[in-house]
């Protein structure tokens, strides 16, 4: 099938013409044709798709009419569970095309039999032995074996980690309960399918890790789509890096006693655990009151940390020498020589590796427990296309922000995509007519000690014009917490505040009131479709450059001076306004929508950068004025009160 044949399947007389709310657009055509003459060159594509284009029409549509087996990667879970559950179904249905379909999630998704029959004999875990009664029902009627099946129980961390594996405790091919694991069984759906639904971390850990015991799901794909492509960057230099956490190496050390309690003939092994957990318990302290992220030579130059750490270093190794000679006793066993081996493979890269040319930075993140110790690439483009050279064939790269302007430099740069064809498709929406830009006046500099007092002032009066509806998008938590608070004092309408329930919680609070305010942070910013008057004004504190002083965002601050670049303009301000778009991009979510855009930074407006921001965004008319603010929201309003 031609492009030209491929973008009329989506046009007026095509298949979808009589599905409930499509409506054929140009752009959505334009994009299904690009991405098919892509598929049939085995080419890499880079296409920005604004608000509205329906991109996932665009590329299923062709994918599933190409013949070729193809890996669909999204951002996340509950966009992969659309993806799959709502969108998929839909279009297999109006093309009648056979194709066999798969949905593939990371293994701690799944229920692991093995550690299910585990835990009951816990005896820590005897507070939950009721629920395991519930999940052991749930076991032997379960298809897919999903631990989302048990809504009720995703609150239970500690039981889900009992319940669940992870890529360095799974026996793989030496478990008893291999030919009925729900992770194997979805994977092998997975390779006989003809479309595979992931999403980036798997994606990514697929290729990294290469679990042992499980096929590849990359192995034997024609045509890799990579949706929420602008995510992609970020999480290649997580995934191409080392890391090891504390709660790795205490959940070794668990494990390990565990194992050797079950023997009656390790107990030197058994008290090697205990002492190498309680040198991880020494050094998980340490973390405490450390800023959440900073290099790890900072980290290391006070001398308790140091020794904490070299102690972690020599437990492990020791550890490691106990288990080595038991490797053929048992499966378990053998699982945790491999876990110790890999992780003091991995501590010795981060802490004693020298770092040669620069292409990495070490750094530590303090978490709720403990912390992590890192070694991140700089740059990761060149692990990228050693990723596409291993897996040929078609690669799309897909969001609705991935240019700065017309630019796509900043993205193709990140991974390497220099020979990739670009396509950038506006929105079809008409924001000339459906939205406002609102650029409030005589607020301070960001930097002043006032400002978020000065956002919350300057919102309230836009918040009670609309009557609620609003989104108040912040750059960080500390503005978050003065703003939320100050909103509460001066309105009356409900303020629903980022940490106070669960996301899903609140924006369904959020759609079901309709005239409330949400407070949010980076979470709320992508990802979040909330489409009518129950969303009618979003306003977004400042702009969102990067926060100063995180380890990884210098060093590639420092990378682009070394080789006499600038910074901003390559970096800081690009990043900025691809999350300033994403941020932007929860106001108009359908044809029928109308609101108002505040962006409150009045750099916006006194910086010379300001017009490239302004640029970047849809064309709206821009408002200055309280005045014209309220006689725009005023046709709002009574919309939302009757709906």
């Amino acid at each position: 099938m031609t492009p030209d044949e491929t973008a009329d399947l989506l046009g007026g007389s095509g298949p979808f013409a009589d599905l409930a709310g499509f409506a054929p657009r140009l752009p959505q055509q334009r994009m299904a044709a690009a991405v098919a003459g892509a598929f049939e060159s085995d080419a890499s594509l880079i296409v920005e798709a604004g608000t509205g284009t329906g991109k996932t029409y665009a590329y299923l549509v062709p994918a599933l009419m190409s013949g070729k087996r193809t890996l669909v990667s999204t951002g996340t879970r509950t966009l992969q569970d659309q993806l799959f559950h709502r969108d998929l179904p839909r279009v297999r249905d109006a093309l009648r095309t056979p194709s066999r379909v798969a949905l593939l999630k990371g293994r701690a998704n799944y229920l692991c039999l093995y550690r299910m029959k585990r835990a009951r004999g816990l005896p820590a875990l005897r507070w939950a032995w009721d629920r395991l009664r519930t999940i052991e029902d749930w076991a032997r009627r379960t298809q897919s074996g999903e631990i989302s099946e048990l809504g009720e129980f995703s609150g239970e961390d500690g039981l889900l980690r009992q319940i669940t594996s992870t890529a360095d405790n799974c026996l793989g091919s030496r478990c008893e309960d291999f030919e009925k694991c729900f992770v194997a069984q979805a994977r092998r759906n997975a390779q006989a399918a003809d479309l595979v639904v992931v999403n980036h971390h798997l994606l990514l850990s697929d290729f990294v890790l290469k679990d042992q015991g499980f096929g590849q799901i990359l192995s034997g794909s024609d045509a890799i789509i990579v949706d929420e492509a602008h995510q992609l960057p970020e999480l290649a230099a997580e995934f191409f890096g080392r890391r090891v956490s504390t709660r790795q190496l205490q959940e070794l050390a668990r494990d390990v006693q565990a194992e050797a309690q079950v023997h009656g003939d390790l107990a030197a092994l058994a008290e090697a655990a205990q002492v190498f957990s309680g040198d991880v318990s020494r050094l998980e302290m340490l973390f405490a009151g450390q800023p959440q992220r900073q290099p790890l030579a900072g980290f290391l130059a006070d001398r308790d940390r140091h020794g904490a750490a070299a102690q972690v270093g020599e437990s492990l190794l020791s550890l490691r020498g106990l288990l080595a000679p038991l490797e053929e006793r048992n499966a378990e066993l053998s699982a945790a020589l491999e876990r110790a081996v890999g992780l003091a493979e991995r501590w010795r890269h981060v802490l004693e590796v020298p770092d040669e040319g620069g292409r990495e930075v070490r750094w530590v993140e303090a978490l709720q427990r403990g912390g992590s110790l890192n070694a991140t690439p700089i740059e990761v483009a060149e692990d990228f296309q050693r990723m596409r050279e291993t897996y040929p064939g078609t690669w799309l790269f897909t969001s609705a922000t991935l240019a700065v302007g017309e630019d796509f430099g900043h993205f193709h740069r990140a991974l390497g995509l220099d020979d990739a064809r670009t396509l950038r498709l506006d929105s079809p929406f008409d924001y000339m007519q459906q939205a406002r830009l609102y650029l409030p006046r005589d607020l301070p500099e960001p930097n002043d000690p006032a400002y978020s007092a000065s956002v919350a002032a300057a919102a309230t009066p836009v918040i009670e014009a609309a009557g609620g509806g609003a989104f108040m998008l912040c750059t960080s938590h500390r503005a978050l917490r003065q703003i939320a608070e100050r909103l509460r004092a001066s309105l009356s309408l409900r303020v629903l505040v980022q940490g106070e329930d669960s996301r899903s919680a609140l924006l369904d609070a959020f759609a079901d009131d309709g005239n409330a305010v949400l407070v949010g942070t980076s979470s709320f910013w992508e990802g979040v479709d909330v489409k009518g008057a129950a969303l009618r004004v979003v306003i977004i504190d400042r702009l969102p450059f990067a926060a100063p002083g995180d380890p990884v965002f210098e060093a590639k601050l420092d990378a682009v001076r070394r080789r006499g670049g600038t910074p901003f303009v390559e970096l800081q301000l690009p990043e900025a306004i691809v999350m300033l778009r994403q941020g932007t991009g929860r106001l108009i979510r359908d044809p029928d929508d109308r609101g108002l855009l505040m962006l409150c930074d009045p750099r916006i407006v006194s910086k010379s950068y300001g017009r490239r921001v302004i640029a970047s965004l849809p064309k709206m008319p821009v408002l200055r004025e309280l005045a014209a603010v309220r006689e725009f929201l005023a046709t709002l309003a009574p919309q939302a009160a009757t709906d």
